[in-house]
């Protein structure tokens, strides 16, 4: 918005000329994270006395780690406080005529939206499900699927206009459309190699990687600090990503498609890294809050995303490998309990306890070094998405 006011006030006189500096995308992209940060250190405290007051106080369960007992009470749904900051940052500091802002605000908004239901569902109603999982996982992917189905013609076409046309024509086609290579899956560490996916397969993958990135995430969340900040990492990272893509000259250099409108994401990573960095201030050990599904879901589902517009959901895997790494423990518990249930009449485990970090913590690992060897992990791992910026 504040490009905007920039553009008009030079327009209507020339003393205005040094807001020229407003059209530079690394400048608004620095201010987006430093705007972020201070409204989430300034209203930090007014959202947790408020959360307190309401009595919206974290429940432990009881099969949960001894250790985490003094932690019930404690206010969640912390999240809000990250959605208010980087979504305020954004609307100040990018250039709102592009498409792919609102998109990942709207995808962003909206499971941010099926967090706070489910959020409010337990704490507040006391209902220890909250929302079901068959009707949070249709409102997933409902956004996921309208969002993957916007976008496989978004990055196709360089405008709202053409993107309607491409979706007109596959239409008429019979649902049979080529997509220009930039729309196949990328593979890091080579130049110019795109495997064709077709717009079902565009679809499906994107899916996959908005709705698998939010749970992730999510599931990732449950020590104090230890998934804010690989959030902060990852989100940061994809913004290189997608400043270099959106540029013609560096995503030429590169060997990356260039997709018009993909740098602006700079602003809304950059606004997302304050909006992280200013709630782990309250979240680190010992937290005062939590963010909750409100904060997870949102945060995963941005960071899918923004990987796919700038095609690098192979990298978002890399750099995420705790998220990875989170939900496959899950998983790999889950269905290995049941398995050996039905053949030997009593679940085994793999993991003494699931999510992973909570294993470690079995394994006799503090909370706080759990926390940071993650975040050292994520750190390693964003360096190794990185270098595919040149190693390619």
């Amino acid at each position: 918005m504040l490009i905007w006011l920039a553009q008009w006030l030079q327009g209507w006189s020339p003393e205005f000329g040094f807001l020229r500096v407003f059209q530079y995308l690394s400048f608004r992209a620095v201010m987006a994270a430093l705007t972020a940060l201070l409204i989430g250190l300034a209203a930090g405290p007014k959202v947790i006395r408020l959360l307190t007051a309401l009595k919206i106080g974290q429940p432990v369960r009881e099969y949960a780690m001894q250790s985490h007992l003094v932690k019930s009470g404690t206010p969640t749904m912390g999240g809000v406080l990250i959605l208010l900051a980087l979504t305020a940052s954004t609307l100040l500091w990018a250039d709102l005529s592009n498409r792919f802002v609102w998109i990942v605000l709207v995808v962003t908004l909206g499971f941010g939206a099926i967090g706070w239901v489910d959020d409010w569902r337990k704490v507040v109603r006391k209902d220890p499900e909250g929302m079901r999982s068959r009707e949070k996982y249709f409102w997933q992917s409902l956004i996921g699927l309208l969002a993957a189905l916007y976008l496989v013609f978004a990055i196709s076409g360089n405008s709202n206009v053409r993107v309607l046309e491409l979706f007109i024509t596959w239409v008429q086609s019979g649902f049979a459309l080529d997509l220009p290579p930039k729309a196949g899956l990328l593979l890091p560490f080579f130049k110019e190699v795109s495997y064709p996916l077709g717009v079902w397969g565009f679809v499906v993958l994107t899916y996959l990687v908005i709705v698998g990135a939010s749970n992730a995430v999510n599931l990732t969340d449950g020590l104090d600090g230890l998934a804010i900040m690989p959030v902060v990492l990852v989100g940061s990272a994809l913004g290189v990503f997608a400043y270099v893509v959106g540029n013609a000259v560096y995503s030429k250099y590169l060997f990356f498609p260039h997709i018009p409108g993909a740098g602006e994401l700079l602003v809304f990573c950059s606004a997302t890294a304050g909006a992280g960095l200013a709630f782990l201030w309250f979240n680190a050990y010992p937290a005062k809050v939590f963010m909750g599904d409100v904060g997870a879901l949102s945060l995963g589902a941005a960071l899918g995303t923004v990987a796919v517009i700038v095609r690098q959901e192979i990298v978002l895997a890399v750099m995420g490998g705790i998220f990875v790494v989170e939900a496959l423990s899950v998983m790999l518990q889950v269905g290995w309990f049941k398995f050996t249930k039905k053949r030997y009449g009593a679940g085994r485990r793999l993991f003494q306890m699931a999510p992973l970090h909570h294993h470690f913590e079995k394994k006799g690992w503090q909370e706080t070094q759990v926390v940071v060897r993650f975040w050292i992990i994520t750190m390693l791992l964003c360096l190794v998405g990185l270098s595919t910026l040149k190693l390619r």
